[in-house]
C-alpha cells in the first residue's frame, strides 16, 4: 500500500481518482488547491504526488518547484495532470522535475499504471551507485564528491546516474531523452544541454569529466576532456 496525494480543483475528478486508488489498495490524500497540497506535504510525506497543472492559490508547477527545492521532499515522484499538450509546456514541467505526465481527459486505468510505474522506479532507485570520485545516494538524491555533499535536482540526478552506470561509454541524446525525460523528440535536446551545463557548474573541478561528444552525446570519462562546447 502506498500513500498518494492527489491535488486537483475538480472535485469530481478527485473523487474518481480516490475511488480507483482505494480499489488498488492505496491510501489517498486529497487537496483542492496548491496551498492545501503543501500543507498536507508538511504533515505527511506521501509516496507519490499527482498534481494538476492549473489550480487556485498555487499552480501545480509552483507546488512541484517547492517539492524539488526541499531536501525532505525532493525524492517524491510527481505526476502532472494537464490539459496543456504543447511540447514547450511539457518541457517546462520536466525541467521543474516532473516524473511523468498524464493529459486530460484520461482513463483512470492509465493513471493507475503511471502511478505504479513511478512507485516502482522510486523503489528500485534506493541505495547508492559509485564511479571514481562520484557517489550517488539514491535515497537522498545527493552527490558526494570528494567528501562534500552536493544537492541535485531530480533531473540532474537521473542524468548523472545514467552516466555513472555507463562510465566511459558515450550515451546518445536520444537515449537520455528517453531515459531521463521520457521523450524521443530530438527537438528537446536543448533541455539536455541546459541540464548538463548546470550539472557541470555543480561538479566544480571535476566538470571536465562530463564530456560532450560532438554529434553523438555525452560521456562520463575517468579522464578530463571535452570535444565540444555544452
Amino acid at each position: 500500500m502506498a500513500t498518494i496525494l492527489i491535488a486537483d480543483d475538480e472535485q469530481d475528478l478527485v473523487d474518481l481518482v480516490v475511488y480507483n486508488l482505494k480499489s488498488e489498495g492505496h491510501l489517498p490524500l486529497t487537496a483542492l488547491n496548491g496551498n492545501e497540497a503543501l500543507a498536507i506535504l508538511r504533515q505527511q510525506r506521501p509516496d507519490a504526488v499527482v498534481l494538476d497543472w492549473m489550480m487556485p492559490h498555487k499552480s501545480g508547477i509552483q507546488v512541484l518547484r517547492e517539492i524539488r527545492e526541499r531536501p525532505e521532499w525532493n525524492a517524491i515522484p510527481v505526476i502532472m495532470l494537464t490539459a496543456r499538450g504543447a511540447v514547450e509546456d511539457r518541457v517546462k514541467g520536466l525541467e521543474a522535475g516532473a516524473d511523468d505526465f498524464v493529459t486530460k481527459p484520461f482513463s483512470p486505468k492509465e493513471l493507475m499504471l503511471r502511478i505504479k510505474g513511478v512507485l516502482r522506479r522510486a523503489a528500485s532507485g534506493k541505495g547508492s551507485v559509485q564511479a571514481g570520485p562520484f557517489l550517488l545516494d539514491r535515497q537522498s538524491l545527493k552527490l558526494s564528491l570528494d567528501g562534500e555533499d552536493i544537492d541535485l535536482t531530480v533531473t540532474e540526478f537521473k542524468l548523472l546516474q545514467i552516466l555513472i552506470q555507463n562510465v566511459g561509454e558515450v550515451i546518445s541524446r536520444d537515449t537520455l531523452l528517453r531515459e531521463v525525460w521520457g521523450y524521443k523528440d530530438s527537438t528537446l535536446t536543448r533541455t539536455i544541454d541546459t541540464h548538463v551545463k548546470r550539472l557541470r557548474e555543480k561538479l566544480g573541478e571535476h566538470a571536465p569529466m562530463l564530456r560532450t561528444i560532438r554529434g553523438q552525446g555525452y560521456q562520463l570519462s575517468p579522464q578530463s576532456g571535452d570535444d565540444s562546447a555544452p
